[in-house]
């Protein structure tokens, strides 16, 4: 009997698939073990083979600066010219037609362009077309006048216009990054036959990854075209812009000169100088080039075609692969009928001409509703799937597939949207895609890894049923633990028990008042990229006055920080702006050097600690938004938080926890423990029987004699894998979590709480483990007076 796969590499192997890539992967690419790379559209990856040789070959010869008469700096000039020339061939542009200029990647070879044309006298003009990057669409920003044609026949009654106007630039990608569209290549040749004056600018860097680029046409090819070599070879970090030598006079406007490109320079009276004519790029390449990253090409394009001969095989290969997926995502439905995928496409995949190998797409649940490309690639992050999500730096895309309108685009940022962030469906339609894009060294397997995921998390093949029942009457429970995490993503503090914990209007005293930024950036960092900081154990010691830092399972000392913001040499402190989950907050950032080094030492990376003081009354108010359909109430939730991340207090109830490890053993998984989901209280039902997720239906809560407010359930994301007493990284509980907790497409877990202090409360508020839990929820016939509690500022 044919298997799924065999009979999918038999149709690939028909269509160009190269079966002898998946003999590499191992020795080659060792880095791909049990990972599914999907993203070669953002970098293709290079061989194990090309990094050895090109260390062996830094370690047998002496390369120095170019700029220099000296024997290994002539040794370097003689290498770059010869690789200079053999880069050309590749793309068989003849050296006598034109010269390349290398620079930091394609963008940065758009700006050298761009610094030409700006010092036109009157400007230029600027077309390009809808399929652009973003870097090319950001050259608008500097012309004089800018129009964006929105289709390819939009260009081609443009281009038979006749116009004597100069100068003018058009630019447009050879293929879309967006959905691997392949725009025509004819448009420098119409645009030089028909528009005198104008000069046109290829993008090739999305097409060079998989597909040859042809320039042996010297009149009909384009005057400027931008690529980047990681892109096509995985390294080095190099780009390029090619130029046509007939069409480079306008490049000798560009006004700016850096070292290396004039023969002669004065510093003072007269502005002299003069730039080096021998060549383009002579005087186009600013300071020292990147010259090992240069040398590096050589070994770079030897290996490639050791392994795969040409780009026309990678090219047939590659479009073989994209055949396939296509053909399966579009095979994806739902047990309604519905199509899970939404794929963004133009004609179908029919030709390598009009089509490269990339899909982009979003999903659909069975009742048509979006599900969030966010929670896709959270997920796929744990199975070790490597896709991108998002806008993909292509506006133009975004707007013409998804079918967002400009002034929706705008709409949604000043709602609160930025790139990468989680809002990933917005007013009913998605914010951005999804995007698998094949390169050279992809398999048939991996694209039956990615499609076995979707059909495993995405398909509802019972639509209409609900795992989610309706509890019935009211458990009664205990608190089980008390935590607080006093340094943001760090290890919590166990309430010892039978000690009453203070509740303040921001949430438990001393939660989340401290955090670690990056010395670097200044920014907030978070346990979801360094793992190790779950080993980072503060713990809370009002009667010393001290946070008390210990490192989990280490020899290392404890570090000791004052409650007290009163300054001290042990313990030095200055005003700082911060970000803390798309948020700019004012900070106090300790600069010891004591404190730095440790918490530097135990994470790896540079950083220390900073703090944002509730005593400062510095507190910010951040809306909680309803997450699912069924939390009951009105609009939008407020509360006063410092640095937590969407509501003062997380509650947990240990019986949805044990529901969520009776499912996970079940596929023999590591069980999660109630520590992963970071819970400021948990809560343990003492009744009969134990009613899991229970929690999504209460309304209200009171612990000893505190009364509290549900506001929502809580967004999970792929930190709930990260072990708190080891720091090591699981795929579980998030993948059982996505089965069976994800509703409305986000992936749900907890409750976020606020206290609702008594109005004529005497003491402060407190609460400790053991108190008697009672809850309210919607049909019970009995509700929280909240009128007879005291209102609170920013409280809805």
């Amino acid at each position: 009997m044919v298997t799924r796969r065999e009979s999918l590499l038999k149709e690939a192997i028909a269509n160009g698939y190269n079966p002898s890539v998946e003999g590499l992967r191992d020795t080659e690419y060792p880095q791909l073990k049990e990972v599914t790379y999907l993203d070669h559209a953002g970098t293709t990856l290079y061989a194990t083979s090309l990094i050895h040789s090109f260390s062996k070959e830094l370690c047998e010869n002496l390369y120095g600066n170019p700029h220099s008469p000296s024997p290994s700096s002539q040794q370097t000039t003689k290498r770059l010219d010869d690789i200079r020339h053999r880069v050309l061939r590749l793309f068989n542009a003849d050296p006598e037609q034109f010269d390349i200029v290398f620079c930091a990647n394609a963008t940065a070879g758009m700006k050298l362009v761009l610094e030409a044309f700006t010092a036109q006298k009157g400007g230029f003009e600027y077309r390009y077309h809808l399929d652009a990057h973003t870097s090319l669409v950001g050259m608008r920003e500097l012309a004089s006048e800018a129009t964006c044609f929105s289709s390819d026949a939009e260009v081609e009654i443009w281009l038979k216009g006749l116009c004597e106007d100069l100068p003018g630039l058009f630019g447009w990608p050879a293929q879309s990054n967006f959905s691997g569209r392949r725009l025509p290549r004819d448009w420098a040749a119409k645009l030089r036959n028909n528009r005198s004056g104008w000069y046109s600018l290829l993008d090739a860097a999305a097409l060079v990854t998989s597909a040859p680029l042809d320039l042996s046409n010297a009149r009909a090819a384009p005057d400027f075209t931008v690529l980047s070599f990681y892109k096509m070879f995985g390294f080095p970090d190099l780009g390029a812009l090619i130029i046509r030598k007939d069409s480079a006079d306008i490049l000798k406007s560009r006004r700016y000169f850096g070292g290396g490109t004039v023969d002669a320079v004065g510093s003072r009276a007269g502005n002299f100088h003069a730039r080096k004519a021998d060549s383009i790029h002579a005087h186009l390449e600013d300071g020292t080039s990147a010259f090992h990253s240069i040398l590096s090409l050589d070994t770079a394009i030897s290996t490639h075609e050791r392994l795969y001969g040409s780009f026309d095989n990678i090219s047939r290969h590659a479009f073989s692969l994209i055949q396939v997926i296509h053909g399966l995502l579009g095979e994806l439905t739902h047990g309604n009928g519905r199509k899970l995928c939404k794929i963004y496409v133009q004609g179908g995949i029919t030709s390598s001409v009009t089509q490269g190998p990339i899909v982009a797409f979003n999903m659909q649940r069975a009742d048509g509703s979006w599900i969030g490309y966010a929670e896709v690639e959270k997920l796929a992050s744990v199975k070790n799937i490597h896709i991108r999500t998002g806008a993909l730096c292509n506006p133009g895309g975004i707007e013409a597939s998804v079918g967002l309108e400009p002034w929706e685009i705008e709409q949604n940022f000043l709602a609160g949207h930025r790139c990468w962030d989680q809002q990933d469906v917005m007013h009913g339609k998605p914010t951005g895609a999804i995007r698998v894009s094949l390169g050279a060294m992809s398999t048939i397997d991996d694209l039956m890894v990615f499609v076995k995921f979707l059909e495993e998390f995405y398909i509802d093949k019972e639509p209409g049923s609900s795992a989610l029942l309706v509890p019935v009457g009211k458990p009664d429970a205990v608190v089980d633990s008390l935590t607080i995490y006093p340094i943001k993503s760090c290890g919590g503090f166990k309430i010892p028990p039978g000690e009453c914990w203070e509740i303040r209007p921001h949430g438990f005293a001393w939660d989340r008042e401290w955090c670690l930024v990056h010395l670097g950036t200044g920014s907030v960092i978070d346990q979801k990229r360094y793992n190790k900081m779950a080993l980072i154990r503060p713990r809370v010691d009002p009667t010393s006055g001290y946070l008390v830092v210990h490192l989990h399972n280490s020899s290392v000392a404890p570090l000791k920080v004052p409650l007290s913001l009163t300054p001290s040499p042990s313990c030095a402190l200055k005003s700082s702006q911060s970000r803390v989950c798309g948020d700019k907050i004012a900070a106090l950032t300790y600069t010891s050097p004591h404190i730095t080094d440790f918490f530097t030492s135990a994470i790896g990376i540079p950083c220390t600690l900073a703090r944002f003081p509730a005593a400062s009354e510095n507190r910010h108010f951040k809306p909680h938004l309803k997450e699912s359909s069924f939390v009951q109430g009105g609009g939008d939730r407020f509360a006063p938080i410092l640095l937590s991340n969407e509501s003062p207090i997380l509650l947990i109830n240990s019986s949805s926890v044990d529901k969520l490890n009776e499912t996970i053993s079940c596929s023999g998984g590591k069980l999660a423990k109630p520590e992963v989901f970071r819970g400021n209280i948990v809560i343990r039902e003492t009744a009969g029987i134990r009613r899991a997720y229970a929690e999504d239906f209460w309304k209200h809560v009171k612990i000893g004699r505190e009364y509290f407010r549900l506001l929502g359930p809580c967004r999970r994301c792929h930190m709930v894998c990260v072990d708190q007493e080891t720091a090591e990284k699981d795929e579980e509980p998030y993948v059982t979590l996505t089965k069976t907790r994800r509703i409305d497409g986000r992936v749900l877990f907890g409750q976020h709480a606020v206290h609702l202090p008594l109005k004529n409360g005497d003491g402060v508020p407190r609460i400790r483990v053991g108190d008697a839990v009672r809850v309210w929820q919607d049909g019970d016939g009995e509700e929280v007076d909240e009128g007879c509690l005291a209102s609170r500022t920013g409280v809805a």
